[in-house]
């Protein structure tokens, strides 16, 4: 498969690590680096020399040799850059979220089914060893049904233009969908703005899924610790993914408890809890924005989808939205 190239917009947070992990792919070269702040393109300069640097998207979007173009700018921005970028017939990567409404968001899935090029949602932590863990871990039946998934994400800051939602939510909601392999039938959303009234700064989102599960998301800038921990509790066994952990990410545990069916009461169908072997499985390690990249460029080459392509993205786009709306009406559920 020829070698890719790609133009990186933004070199704020994130787009350094584009440029870095395109750099280092087999499968890509990086043609553009583009921003509008001339001290941002000097630090990359030194680092890439060989890279072009420009202040405006233009350069790179006319340029034939430029097969994909990543964006890693403010959410606000998401919707105008990707559908400038498709219409030059550009394959797009788009930072979460995908875009800042679900109406945008799919009028970029549209464009790009139109045009014919791959459009991705930079939804990373899918392509972590822990989250593919636990998929394979549901895939397989290891767990048995999911009665519930409990997320907890975290931390003193960093305050943000928008909330918390829409800066924290987008990971737990396109980790639980994509392990559990379905979308929300219905979400509610508990909001709440301590420092700044028009900043809501913790969050606690209630999801209902088609299969029976129901997932809680606790997410908040105003935390004494750092906690990124999600729990899936299981009829057969049960999982934690501590993501904070430094050495363990992964626990499963081998408990639960043992109904006797043939009662008709609580008390006597309970007959004991089952208090099994605790499991640490080894997991993939490597860099999950690199494996994202190459993915990208597999779905380029083969025109097959990511694990976050642009409907999966709209998705967790939706489902925002939705829970926005169950905030403003009192925190009632919205069915999806």
């Amino acid at each position: 498969m020829r070698e890719l190239t790609a133009a990186v917009v933004g070199a704020g947070y994130w787009g350094p690590n584009l440029v870095r992990n395109f750099h280092a792919s087999d499968a890509w070269r990086v043609g553009y680096i583009v921003d509008s702040d001339p001290a941002r393109l000097e630090r990359l300069s030194r680092l890439y020399p060989q890279v072009a640097v420009a202040s405006q998207i233009d350069a790179a979007l006319e340029d034939p040799r430029v097969d994909a173009v990543a964006l890693a700018t403010p959410p606000r921005t998401h919707h105008a850059l990707a559908r400038k970028a498709i219409d030059a017939g550009k394959h797009v990567l788009v930072e979460k979220p995908l875009a800042e409404t679900h109406g945008a968001a799919s009028d970029l899935v549209e464009a790009a089914r139109s045009a014919g090029v791959r459009l991705m949602a930079d939804h990373t932590f899918l392509y972590t060893g822990s989250v593919e863990k636990l998929r394979a871990l549901h895939e397989s039946g290891e767990l048995g049904d999911i009665y519930y998934v409990d997320s907890v994400r975290v931390n003193l800051g960093l305050f943000q233009e928008s909330n918390v939602l829409w800066d924290l939510a987008p990971h737990d909601i396109s980790i639980i969908n994509y392990v559990l392999g379905e979308e929300p039938s219905g979400v509610a959303l508990q909001l709440l703005a301590c420092v700044h009234a028009e900043t809501p700064d913790v969050a606690f989102l209630t999801m209902w899924y088609p299969s029976g599960t129901i997932a809680h998301v606790h997410l908040s800038w105003l935390s004494p610790v750092k906690v990124r921990r999600t729990m899936i509790s299981g009829s057969r066994k049960m999982a934690v993914w501590d993501d904070v952990d430094p050495n363990e990410k992964i626990y499963i545990y081998d408990k639960g408890v043992i109904l006797d069916p043939s009662s008709t009461t609580l008390q006597q169908q309970m007959v004991s809890y089952r208090l099994g072997d605790l499991m640490v499985p080894l997991v993939d390690n490597r860099e999950a924005l690199g494996k994202l990249i190459d993915d990208f460029a597999h779905s380029i080459h083969t025109g097959t989808p990511t694990r976050s392509e642009g409907r999966f993205g709209a998705g967790v786009v939706r489902t925002i939205e939705a829970a926005l709306r169950s905030a403003r009406n009192h925190s009632v559920r919205m069915d999806l």
